[in-house]
């Protein structure tokens, strides 16, 4: 199988800052703001825009891990917080990936029965491939494959993060 590097360590932080920016101008008349990352890399990806977010705003950064069955998305969605930690807050939710819309359009079902200040996406790569009319407000790299091809992001702490497409 062969193994395409699309975004390297460097750029994939350099995204992640762009994004990170790209929130607080969105949300700088908040006080609050919760970053519900999909489990496990989209929760990796808002702690790092959290990081950010940190270093170059005062907002009061919440982190939220999604729990969804990215087989049965229609299955019970569960939070690392109550409804009550993000109700009337500004809320972005974060994934690593865009693929067909239909993680992400699950999950921001799941955030609608609770009111909000504010709701927008975020995402690393957008994969252009959607069945549903979903789509990301922040992204890194927007990126036209085929059906075939699958792109794949790995964080890893020692400086070798990157996303690739198989």
């Amino acid at each position: 199988m062969s193994k395409n590097i699309i975004l390297t360590h460097q750029e994939i932080n350099h995204k992640i800052k762009r994004i990170a920016y790209q929130i607080y101008e969105t949300f700088v008349d908040n006080d609050e703001l919760v970053l519900a990352g999909i489990a496990p890399n989209g929760y990796v990806l808002a702690e790092k825009i959290a990081q950010e977010l940190q270093s170059i705003s005062g907002l009061k950064i919440s982190l939220c891990e999604v729990y969804i069955d990215k087989e049965k998305p229609e299955a019970t969605i569960t939070t690392s917080i109550a409804k009550e930690g993000y109700a009337n807050k500004g809320l972005v939710l974060v994934d690593d990936v865009l693929n067909s819309g239909t993680t992400l359009i699950y999950a921001v079902r799941h955030f609608l029965d609770v009111p909000l200040k504010k709701f927008k996406t975020a995402v690393l790569v957008d994969r252009n491939h959607k069945k549903y009319p979903v789509k990301a407000d922040f992204k890194g790299i927007s990126l036209s494959t085929s059906l075939l091809e699958h792109v794949h992001v790995v964080f890893d702490e020692s400086d070798n993060s990157h996303a690739y497409l198989s």
